[in-house]
């Protein structure tokens, strides 16, 4: 089998800004939205950003229940009959105030997001805020790297863990 390293991962995780979160209700049942996110700057620890309105049942399911799953597709836009591709991590959800800085600068490096934060009043605004992810270091990984080819040999070859170095 192949083994993709954890820098490959962080460039496949870096190319996207759209991921699904995954929190739990009170009920311990799953609650899923699609998001944006932002990445943390390489030389920073690695963590993923999100932000969102401090309404929403993300925000008091992550309140109750800091443990969420964060999904990333990578979807075969020409042949939709193959399965996507994943980065699954797990990890804990933290609430962090929307003046932080360094958070709003790495989501102006994106276009989407930069349009997203372009006309929000960073110091006034009560309603919105970032949640910071904190993966655990395993990350889950599906197909991502692989040809079509290869995973239409045996598709359960596809699935690949890589670890986060400790430095990160």
């Amino acid at each position: 089998m192949t083994k993709f390293s954890f820098s490959f991962i962080e460039r496949e995780i870096r190319k996207k800004t759209f991921g699904i979160l995954n929190t739990l209700n009170l009920d311990g049942t799953p609650h899923t939205t699609g998001i944006l996110y932002a990445v943390s700057k390489p030389d920073a620890e690695f963590a993923l950003y999100l932000l969102t309105s401090k309404k929403y049942k993300k925000i008091r399911n992550i309140k109750n229940n800091p443990k969420i799953s964060f999904i990333i597709p990578f979807p075969h836009h020409h042949l939709r009959f193959v399965p996507s591709g994943t980065i699954t991590l797990n990890g804990i959800a933290k609430l962090v105030p929307l003046n932080s800085r360094d958070i709003i600068e790495i989501f102006f490096e994106k276009r989407i997001l930069k349009l997203i934060i372009a006309d929000i009043n960073f110091k006034k605004n009560e309603e919105l805020v970032f949640i910071k992810i904190e993966p655990d270091p395993k990350i889950s990984c599906f197909g991502v790297g692989f040809s079509i080819w290869k995973l239409r040999g045996s598709h359960t070859e596809g699935r690949y863990f890589v670890t986060i170095p400790p430095e990160k």
